[in-house]
């Protein structure tokens, strides 16, 4: 399963540091998605039941976690963008990412491993 847009947001602050409460989560995103707390809250519940998150009730507040690797799902949305959007039949050239904050070289090793799975129609996420 993919991520929309602000689920994407989301994952992106927990591949770099999880858990975090919802609040947590909100006030980070605050300015990007200008998003109400009640909504911010409503989006985390949904991707909890699609498996994008787990939650860890502490105290009274929920933590929560990415329950997807960064590297697998970047590969999966990289690799529908290619053949749906750019009706590409191979995986987009890895040099595509050479310049992202959000992979490391380690990354974008791994990466280039999930896009050729993907072209092989291995598994995704």
């Amino acid at each position: 399963m993919q991520p929309t847009a602000p689920e994407l947001e989301i994952l992106k602050l927990l591949w770099q540091l999880q858990p975090q409460t919802g609040r947590e989560l909100h006030d980070q995103l605050a300015d990007v998605l200008g998003w109400s707390y009640s909504s911010t809250r409503k989006t985390l519940e949904r991707m909890v039941d699609k498996g994008l998150l787990a939650a860890e009730l502490q105290g009274n507040q929920n933590s929560y976690s990415a329950q997807v690797t960064k590297v697998a799902t970047l590969a999966a949305l990289a690799q529908d963008f290619a053949s749906r959007v750019l009706e590409l039949k191979q995986p987009m050239p890895l040099a595509m990412f050479a310049d992202s904050r959000l992979l490391t070289a380690d990354d974008l090793q791994a990466l280039e491993q999930q896009l050729q799975q993907l072209e092989q129609g291995g598994d995704s996420c």
